[in-house]
């Protein structure tokens, strides 16, 4: 071995040794109970963008809002929101994730503070364009789990904080309408606030304190730069974007348009009964977390491949909702499992082929979540106006078919990241 082969392999040692210590740092800092506090962390931050949803008609009416105006109140958070993924959450990779996400969740709380105490409608709309902006606190909270963790136990990880996420958006509208029942829309918004200043004094005590980021030091505008690099340099986060936009379209087909047969004659259901589907997607989604154990082994391919194949299998139970429901409840369990499955396993692969670019690679990544759940929800409710609720059916699986294709021809043969074991 030459003198500057050994000066080379010298700092490589070194290096693998330091990333050794940090993979152990993170392992021991990320406790059950540190975990489990993401996880709430990230319900709560989502479920505030999910509130407004079964408070709107209460919103107009108290601020004097017309229908036409008042819609761009789910819009204005959705816009604030995506903003928030391209705009925020890189800066995990930039600056302390702590303090980003400590400040965050403040930030929240006074946005929250703004809508529950809103005057107006110019004020309420304000709020949530900043209540969307600061909910991608959700996605830095999920980087900075990815990197804590230990390589073997990333993809367990995610699952569990990621169960959050789920858990906060299945939940929101039923505990906002609970709520709001009781005291009134504001008061939803009120307590919110209140919660999210407590996580965020949980926060800065729990989280543990992180060596410098990847990008330390580099300039805003090359980060943004570095996150479109990214996909140009990632096969297999192109792959599981595309995956994100499909299985979050077939999951907002049925969500945004289950309410209006459920809720029309011969039903009639209340909405506390219909309230009662988020449950069984709950208990659906939840199953599902321990799928990043899977990742972690190197069969993240096999999971999605099956998920895909339980997804669509799913809109046939859902089909029937004019003859049984029970089969309904069985279609959101299997669609759930199977959309919660596949998006643990898609940020566990990404975040393994570049643990050093977490959020900007998660970012990136919930861009297309986020286009895929605006285009279910507008074309969910076109199809039913067009065809009825078939015609949701029809749409919810052929998105679903396409996904499935996708992976038989293009992804199925994808190697898996060098982060992750090799599949069987």
């Amino acid at each position: 071995m030459t003198d500057q082969s050994m000066a080379e392999a010298g700092p490589v040692k070194r290096n693998n040794r330091t990333n050794d210590k940090r993979a152990n740092a993170g392992a021991s800092a990320l406790s059950p109970a540190v975990v489990l506090l993401f996880a709430v962390a990230c319900g709560l931050s989502v479920a505030n963008i999910y509130f407004a949803q079964p408070l709107l008609d209460t919103m107009a009416q108290d601020l004097a809002i017309t229908p036409a105006v008042i819609g761009g109140v789910v819009t204005l958070t959705q816009i604030g929101y995506a903003f928030g993924l391209m705009l925020i959450v890189p800066l995990g990779d930039l600056w302390d994730r702590r303090r980003l996400i400590v400040g965050q969740t403040v930030l929240s709380a006074i946005a929250l503070a703004i809508v529950g105490t809103a005057p107006n409608a110019v004020v309420l709309l304000a709020g949530m364009v900043l209540v969307g902006l600061l909910a991608v606190v959700i996605q830095v909270l999920v980087a900075y789990a990815a990197t804590l963790a230990a390589p073997a136990d990333r993809g367990r990880t995610i699952g569990t904080v990621t169960s959050g996420v789920v858990s906060g958006i299945l939940l929101a509208r039923f505990a906002a309408g609970a709520l709001a029942d009781l005291a009134g829309w504001r008061v939803v918004y009120l307590t919110s606030a209140a919660l999210t200043l407590v996580l965020a004094a949980l926060l800065a005590r729990a989280l543990p304190r992180h060596a410098p980021q990847p990008m330390a030091g580099s300039s805003y505008a090359k980060l943004l730069r570095s996150t479109a690099t990214l996909f140009a340099e990632e096969p297999v986060l192109r792959e599981r974007a595309v995956f994100a936009l499909l299985i979050f379209a077939t999951f907002s087909v049925f969500w945004s348009s289950v309410v209006l047969p459920l809720a029309a004659p011969p039903l009639s259901l209340s909405h506390t009964t219909i309230g009662m589907l988020g449950i069984a997607g709950l208990a659906g989604a939840l199953a599902a977390r321990n799928s990043g154990q899977l990742a972690d082994r190197g069969w993240g391919q096999r999971t999605t491949g099956l998920s895909l194949l339980l997804m669509l299998a799913g809109w046939v139970p859902i089909a029937c909702l004019n003859t049984s429901l029970w089969l309904v409840l069985a279609g959101v369990l299997m669609i759930d499992f199977a959309v919660q499955a596949i998006h643990v396993t898609n940020q566990s692969l990404i975040v393994a082929a570049r643990p050093e670019a977490a959020s900007r690679l998660v970012g990136g990544y919930m861009v297309f979540y986020s286009i895929g759940t605006g285009f279910g929800a507008i074309s969910s409710t076109l199809a039913y106006a067009a065809a009825g609720w078939l015609g949701v059916c029809v749409l919810g699986a052929t998105i679903s078919a396409i996904a499935l294709l996708f992976w038989v021809i293009v992804v199925s043969r994808t190697p898996a990241p060098a982060g992750v074991c090799s599949e069987a």
